[in-house]
Formats: structure tokens, sequence, C-alpha cells
């Protein structure tokens, strides 16, 4: 999941906080539904998926500290971590097996499950759910509609339906990609909550290389990619509510990368600002 750096703790008291607790309620009901009732047990992988990153808060806050944005983004950087492993492992298990036009092609895609496809796809919808109750219980949020929550009940509304149906899988395991950027992004949060602002030493450098190429090549590049790929294969779908849903939620995808780079870019800027304005203060000192 993505976050810029100035996430905030303690939104006002609103509508918004049980609007969004009653989806995840009804969302919760759906899945335990689908699990004891259709016997779909491959569906428990969403619920550890909860359950596994609910247990690394409780390490986190009982060992290292009890801050409950420090928490969320440890975890969050934990599930990126390893959600972008599963998805590179996962793309060259299929690469060897398949080579890349077979991966590719539009019925593997849509109708196709990639091996550890499944359980990876429910294990991260099972972080979302995990991820919006946090924020819900200590109020990481602000604003009357706050996109953080539109976000990821958006993405548990896309997930669970294509778990529930079985389609498009692959599609979503390849947005998934983005988590990789997601990680520098949920580092230099912890960083900078740490109290390492010091823009001039080598890490915090490295850190924003990295920020900014897998931004480009981990974020925006594919999710354009899967935009267009949907396009040039729209005629290939049924009449089904898959191609409406991959497009809208593609095209969300898109303007939100949009709004990131420029946070992104604010944000180096300021950094920047900050070290000239320090150098500029250590030459007074130096000439006085």
């Amino acid at each position: 999941m993505a976050r810029n750096g100035t996430g905030s703790t303690g939104g006002k008291k609103n509508g918004a906080g049980q609007f969004f607790l009653a989806t995840l309620l009804l969302w919760l009901v759906s899945v335990v539904f689908e699990i004891v009732f259709n016997l779909r047990n491959e569906l428990l992988w969403v619920i550890c998926g909860g359950c596994f990153f609910q247990l690394m808060n409780w390490v986190v806050r009982s060992w290292i500290s009890r801050d409950p944005l420090f928490v969320n983004t440890s975890v969050s950087l934990l599930h990126s971590i390893v959600t972008s492993a599963s998805v590179v492992f996962i793309l060259l298990n299929q690469c060897l097996a398949k080579g890349l036009d077979e991966m590719f092609d539009h019925s593997e895609l849509v109708g196709g499950t990639w091996k550890w496809a499944y359980p990876a796809l429910c294990f991260s919808c099972g972080y979302f759910a995990y991820d919006q109750w946090d924020m819900l219980q200590y109020r990481l949020y602000s604003g009357l509609i706050p996109s953080i929550l539109v976000h990821h009940l958006v993405l548990l509304v896309c997930f669970t339906l294509a778990l529930y149906r079985n389609v498009t899988i692959n599609y979503l395991i390849l947005t998934l990609i983005c988590e990789m950027h997601s990680i520098f992004l949920h580092v230099r949060k912890l960083r900078r909550m740490a109290g390492i602002r010091d823009s001039n030493t080598a890490l915090v450098k490295l850190e924003w290389v990295l920020n900014w190429t897998t931004f480009v090549f981990a974020r925006c590049i594919p999710h354009i990619l899967i935009t267009v790929k949907l396009i040039k294969d729209a005629h290939k779908f049924g009449k089904g509510v898959e191609l409406p849903l991959a497009l809208s939620g593609m095209t969300g995808m898109n303007i939100l990368n949009v709004g990131l780079g420029l946070d992104l870019f604010h944000a180096f800027r300021r950094e920047r600002s900050t070290k000239r304005n320090q150098e500029n203060i250590n030459h007074r000192n130096h000439g006085e």
C-alpha cells in the first residue's frame, strides 16, 4: 500500500469511520460465508493474511514502539516486502515454465491462475482488511472522505470479487508489482519518524534514487502497460463486469500514481531546499 509521507493520526469524528467499519464487517461476513457455506477453503488464505499482519502489529507494538502510526507503517513495510518477493517469485516461475508470450496471453491473464498467485492475492487481501481495521481503530486517517480508506475499500471489493469468481487473478498479481515502490515509501516515512532527516547522507541519497527508480519502473510503467493491454484486448472480454471493473480500477490507479508522483516531487524539493538552507547557514557561521 502506498502512503505519502504526511500521514496523520486522529482524524476528526465524522460518519466516515462508521461507514467504512460497516463495509469492513460486511466484507468479513461475506468471506466467512463463502468459506463456511460454500466450502471455499482456498479463501482461508485471506483470514491467514489478516491474522498474520495483526500478529506482526502486536509484535512491533510490544517490542519496538507503541506509536500507532509507526506500528502501522512498519507492518505496511513488511507487507510490501513479502508481496514484492512473492510477485517476483511467481513471475520468474511462470516465465521459466511457460515463457513471456504465453504468460501474457489474454486467456492466461483473465481465465488462468499462475502457480501460487491465488494464495498470494488472498494474503494481500487479508492485509488490506487488517490495515483498514488498524487505521479505523487508531484513527490514522483524516478528511470527510478519507482517500486511504476509499482506496482500501476499492481494493477489497476488486480483489474479493476476483477471488470469488476466480477471474483476472493474474492481472491483479501484476498490479501488485507496485509494492516494490511502496517499500521505499514506507522506509522514507519510518526514517523521518526516527529523526533521520539529513539529506546529505549517502543512505538518504540512495533511498531517493531507489524511490524514484521504483516509482517509474515498478509503479508507473507496469500500470500504464496493464491499462494499454486491457484496452487492446477489450474485444476479447465477455459481456460481464470484468472489463469495466478492470478499466475503472486501473484508471483510478493511474490517477493515484500522478498524485503520488506530485507528492514525491514536492517532498524531494522540500528536502533539497532544507539542505541548501542548512548549507547557507553553515557557510555564514563559518565566515563569521
